[in-house]
């Protein structure tokens, strides 16, 4: 028995990306929240479900318990593990749902992280204790710093240049530029820029690092007998899942066996096709968390659309591009449309499967969608109907 097509994304809601939002993060959540509601012919007094990501600390179910008059939630989670939630928020609620415990329910991310909150800043102020004990010596105290680890040895281990990881940039600011919701929009790069902007963390540059972004996403997750009576266009949910390796931590498990394999995604890799009983070869669209470039190269891998030290060769080849066998972040991703920690992959992967995305792919029938990397993390594979 599994969760296979039991429920449904019936909604999506989305706020503009921005610099300065100029308005609060539970705000926002309310906004995107009802806009989702009303995409799936929902209103909040049908809501009885939660789930948020553990990352929006600021915000509770209970904040929207009482702003929206929600009658009552039978079901309320939080997923941790920053960007590797996301899709861990959707496989709660399709949990939730296939368990009788929740009919509708809600999830979200809210974001004000270039006006408030800086997620690139270095972690190293105030008490030292835990993991970070054993980084901050070395100077490891930034997430683009934690990454170079791996990245550098990638590149190492199979003969590549930060050549490479320009042509991951390259692509998604190509998407962002004619998706007039991006950050990055009429604003794609050439594979020279990314090589002339300026290092961040050697082998990281500028252009290989996620955007600072204001904004907040949300999704209404029901059952798939549920799907089938609202007005909208439903994206099911042919799998959904969890996973952390042996050896998690927050982006600094460099005791794994290979710094060059994403292990908690080659898990939940695993775990995603054997619920849709479905391959890489099924999957039509990818939208592959990208908070840095090399963490995309990895991905592609982890989720088996390349061998180790191959996933360069598919953008070299042209194999990633909206006219591909697997057309890649096609809204423009973290890199080019806006970071909330994922989300915006899960909205636009509703939309690639609704027919609805700016960059809209042909005859999309299955789309991929994955949280961050090198974290505990979680993927869902939607579908355009139940098979």
């Amino acid at each position: 028995m599994t969760i296979r097509n039991k429920a449904a994304i019936v909604g999506i809601g989305q706020t503009e990306f921005s610099k300065d939002s100029g308005r609060s993060t539970l705000r926002m959540a309310l906004e995107v929240v009802l806009e989702a509601l009303g995409d799936a012919g929902l209103k909040p007094q049908d809501v009885d479900g939660v789930v948020k990501m553990g990352a929006n600390d600021d915000i509770f179910e209970i904040d929207l318990l009482r702003s929206l008059d929600l009658p009552n939630l039978r079901f309320f989670n939080e997923v941790p593990h920053g960007g590797g939630a996301a899709c861990g928020t959707i496989a709660m609620a399709v949990a939730a749902v296939a368990a009788g415990m929740a009919d509708v329910v809600v999830t979200f991310r809210s974001l004000n992280e270039r006006s408030e909150r800086r997620f690139g800043q270095s972690s190293a102020g105030g008490a030292v204790g835990g993991w970070m004990q054993y980084n901050l010596p070395h100077g490891l105290v930034t997430p683009a710093q934690w990454i170079a680890i791996f990245a550098q040895r990638y590149l190492y281990e199979y003969g590549w240049t930060t050549e490479e990881l320009g042509r991951v940039a390259v692509l998604c600011r190509k998407h962002a530029a004619t998706n007039p919701h991006a950050m990055m929009y009429g604003r794609p790069i050439t594979l020279e820029e990314h090589q002339s902007s300026r290092w961040i963390a050697e082998p990281l540059r500028l252009l290989d690092c996620t955007l600072d972004t204001d904004g907040a996403c949300a999704a209404v997750v029901v059952s798939a007998d549920k799907a089938k009576r609202l007005k909208g266009k439903s994206a099911y949910i042919a799998a959904a899942a969890q996973g952390t390796g042996r050896r998690a931590e927050m982006m600094t498990s460099y005791q794994r066996a290979s710094l060059c394999r994403l292990e908690e995604a080659e898990a939940t890799a695993k775990e995603l096709y054997r619920i849709a009983e479905l391959g890489p070869t099924d999957i039509d669209v990818a939208e592959l968390y990208d908070h840095f470039t090399p963490m995309v190269l990895m991905a592609l891998e982890a989720y088996g659309f390349a061998p180790p030290g191959k996933a360069p060769e598919l953008l070299g080849e042209g194999r990633l591009e909206l006219d591909g066998d697997t057309p890649l972040n096609t809204h423009g991703g973290h890199l080019g449309e806006g970071y909330l920690h994922g989300f915006g992959h899960i909205v636009e992967g509703v939309r690639q499967i609704r027919g609805t995305a700016v960059n809209q792919v042909r005859e999309v029938r299955t789309c991929l969608v994955t949280s961050g990397t090198a974290v505990p993390t979680s993927g869902v594979i939607l579908s355009k109907e139940p098979y």
